[in-house]
């Protein structure tokens, strides 16, 4: 993207708080470009922002739109399932643009990848741009991939990594989104890429379960590796289930030969850096460190 270019910001999911968005408005100005805020910023419907009307007619608006370069979410939460399958992305096709944004917009990242093969942006959204996040290097990381940067990734090693080398195009998201996606069209084919698993709030047992429908859907088949991020806020029941969720994860992986990292800055949290979903990439999984490359 270049200084002047103009960013479409939308909630097609969550309601938003307005006062947030205008923040983050502010912070994408002050990068140098034009930012428009839909009328389903700062909006409420129930849980949503809009009816799911409202939200579709919008997001399809600025996927039409080849003056708008880039699309920032507001927030996740949920509702991009409900309009996902009335989206005609025949303009989208002909000019693309970043649609950037992680959690429930994973089922978006998931479907344009499995259905136009493009590119998108596994990022923050304008609710993560804030005073406290402003000027650290994940802010900066949705920065520099809208510029075009180049960015080299680092993270320290975890006890559960499986060490190695692989290349290929990353995938992947929100662990629960994903799971709901299996036998739909919007299920990605993994062969040969490298899956990025997030998620949050989730009890420990449907990790578990969740991570079964994975393996037992094929998604874990030929592989090139596994970039496991946070697992922010995880529940028990009762009856604590006797693992962690990257222990669940580690054992439901345990029959493959891929690399695979834990903890990297991505999900929920502070730490989450903007990351190209399409895009090839390499991940060095070492003794020390974790190096992954576009």
């Amino acid at each position: 993207m270049k200084k002047g270019d103009l960013i479409g910001i939308t909630c097609s999911s969550s309601k938003m708080d307005l006062q947030a968005a205008e923040y983050a408005r502010g912070v994408l100005t002050s990068w140098g470009y034009r930012v428009h805020l839909g009328i389903t910023v700062g909006t409420s419907f129930h849980n949503f922002s809009a009816p799911d009307e409202l939200r579709l007619e919008e997001l399809q608006d600025m996927l039409n739109d080849p003056e708008i370069k880039a699309i920032i979410f507001g927030r996740g939460g949920y509702g991009m399932v409900c309009i996902i399958d009335k989206l005609d992305f025949t303009r989208f096709r002909k000019h693309p643009k970043w649609l950037c944004g992680y959690s429930d917009i994973t089922t978006l990242h998931a479907h344009v990848q499995r259905r136009l093969g493009i590119a998108t942006l596994h990022s923050m959204m304008c609710s993560g741009i804030t005073p406290a996040t402003v000027d650290n290097e994940y802010t900066e990381s949705l920065a520099a991939a809208l510029r075009g940067k180049t960015y080299r990734y680092s993270a320290p090693a975890h006890p559960l990594n499986r060490e190695g080398r692989a290349t290929g195009i990353l995938v992947g998201g929100n662990l629960s989104i994903l799971a709901n996606l299996s036998g739909t069209p919007s299920q990605i084919n993994t062969k040969g890429k490298i899956l990025l698993l997030e998620d949050i709030g989730e009890y420990r047992y449907n990790v578990d379960r969740m991570m079964y429908n994975l393996k037992r859907a094929g998604w874990l088949d030929n592989l090139a590796g596994l970039v496991v991020g946070a697992f922010t806020d995880g529940q028990e029941t009762d009856t604590p289930f006797g693992q962690s969720e990257y222990e669940i994860i580690s054992n439901l992986v345990k029959d493959y030969d891929f690399p695979v990292c834990f903890g990297f800055p991505s999900g929920h949290q502070a730490e989450n850096y903007s990351l190209k979903l399409g895009v090839k990439h390499e991940l060095k999984i070492g003794a020390k460190t974790v190096l992954a490359e576009v």
